[in-house]
């Protein structure tokens, strides 16, 4: 045996010692940091049907920036919004509940003396209670009341116009509503009048701007930007860079306009070195006004449109990009709903849920890439305050008799004023297998007989839960929306 002086051996010791630290510092540096909490930018169109992009069919016109998103990220085809009507919608994105569960339904108005209740937890509470800065930038729609505003339900900033920018004095169709003027509002204060088409042309480029700088101030911390476009919702405007590009005229426009919108967003998030470290999630809040004709969006061949209960008003766009977690260039057709935005965003971000009960899911794991899963199997489809119009199971769909809203049959309108949309129109019962029949054209009720059993018994755990005004039938889990009475 060979023996080595205690000296070379000391040195020995150390030169190893320093070797696998060395190795040791080596695999840290080069170990990629752990995610930090991820940012999270939510897009929530108004009136933009699932036909108006170009990934999924839109002409005289292109979407450049959306159309890379969704090569970038996933594009779900099968996504559903709560309740095809603006109000009712956004309560349930930033809420994860049937907007009936809260007592919201339609449009709420311009001092509406109901509103979304400040005792609801919104996504933007959830996030800021984990430590985000939340921004809202556009519309707010879910009560115009201080006590109701956005401030008051989670967010640090807002800028932004209280409901639809129609309902102001100069619409054609609302020239006897006596609306009160249509202002911006910053934090809790109005500020300048939106007075004409002029004013309304600069409302995606001042909601991008206040968007952009959002980012910058918060680019050091964990954010959640919401960015609820006021547009292409009527009356339609376009800033000077836009206006008369396309060849879909005004509504050409204002799509290429709000496109451009989403890439300066999107550019900043690279230029802050934020792009990885950010999902980014776009959808819209129902379906298109289709009896606004030239100035309307398209269905991309479902049926129906906004305010309806068919697939035309509550089927969507929704585009998911996140680099290196959601799978890019994907295409998923399993069932999602914005239901289930609040709890996924909230799991995404180690953030609790709300401590009421909701009706989203969890679906990180088809988000992620596994389509093996199938996270949601049943959806209620409501409209006309609390009227269980249809259910769904899987690709079966039940539509019960019922009123309601249609577009087809009528000359629809143009040059910003609408056709006729009447809203007592006799539906009857019918089964439809969305599978083969998306159009929901051909009922098969007789053929189905298991299938009509399954969907009558989910229509009634709905009506136990939540009620039915088609059967004057109230509902055991119903909350209390916000009143004015008890607003201060």
């Amino acid at each position: 045996m060979v023996r080595i002086p205690k000296r070379l051996s000391r040195l020995l010791v150390s030169a190893v010692t320093l070797v696998g630290f060395g190795l040791l510092i080596s695999a840290w540096i080069e170990k990629p940091a752990p995610a930090s909490t991820p940012n999270v930018v939510l897009f929530f169109m108004d009136d933009l049907g699932y036909g108006d992009l170009s990934s999924t069919g839109a002409l005289g016109y292109t979407t450049p920036n959306l159309d890379r998103m969704a090569a970038e990220g996933t594009r779900f085809t099968n996504f559903l919004v709560a309740q095809a009507v603006c109000s009712a919608s956004r309560a349930a994105l930033l809420t994860g509940c049937y907007p009936n569960r809260l007592g919201l339904y339609g449009a709420l108005g311009p001092g509406s003396p109901i509103a979304l209740n400040p005792k609801e937890e919104t996504l933007a509470e959830l996030l800021k209670e984990r430590g985000y800065a939340t921004g809202i930038f556009g519309k707010w729609h879910l009560g115009d009341r201080q006590p109701f505003l956005p401030l008051q339900q989670g967010f640090d900033e807002y800028y932004g116009v209280p409901y639809s920018h129609d309902m102001w004095p100069l619409h054609p169709a609302q020239a006897q509503a006596n609306y009160p003027p249509l202002r911006w509002i910053e934090g809790n204060e109005p500020k300048q009048e939106i007075r004409n088409l002029e004013d309304a042309a600069q409302i995606t480029s001042t909601v991008t701007e206040r968007a952009v700088s959002f980012i910058r101030k918060h680019k050091k911390n964990p954010f959640f930007l919401y960015v609820p476009h006021p547009l292409p919702h009527v009356p339609l405007a376009a800033s000077a860079r836009f206006k008369g590009k396309s060849a879909r005229g005004i509504f050409g426009d204002v799509l290429m306009e709000l496109d451009w919108s989403v890439g300066q967003i999107m550019d900043e998030l690279k230029q802050q070195g934020l792009d990885k470290n950010t999902i980014v999630l776009f959808i819209s809040d129902n379906g298109p006004w289709l009896n606004y004709g030239d100035h309307a969006g398209s269905s991309g061949g479902f049926r129906e449109g906004k305010g309806t209960s068919f697939e035309g008003g509550h089927r969507v766009p929704f585009i998911v990009r996140w680099p290196g977690v959601v799978p890019a260039g994907r295409v998923s057709n399993k069932l999602l709903t914005a239901l289930d935005i609040l709890p996924t965003v909230a799991k995404l971000c180690g953030a609790k849920l709300p401590k009421q009960p909701i009706d989203g899911i969890d679906w990180i794991a088809l988000l992620k890439g596994d389509d093996t899963v199938t996270p949601r199997t049943n959806f209620y489809y409501y409209y006309r305050k609390n009227s269980l119009e249809a259910v769904r199971q899987g690709e079966w769909k039940l539509v019960f008799e019922h009123p309601g809203r249609t577009y087809e049959g009528l000359m629809p309108g143009q040059g910003g004023k609408p056709g006729p949309s009447p809203e007592d129109h006799a539906f009857t019962t019918a089964l439809y297998d969305l599978r083969r029949d998306p159009g929901e054209r051909y009922d098969v009720r007789e053929q189905h007989p298991d299938v009509m059993a399954k969907l009558e018994k989910l229509a009634e755990e709905a009506r136990v839960d939540l009620g039915d005004d088609l059967q004057k039938r109230t509902g055991a889990n119903v909350r209390e929306p916000g009143r004015a009475s008890n607003a201060n």
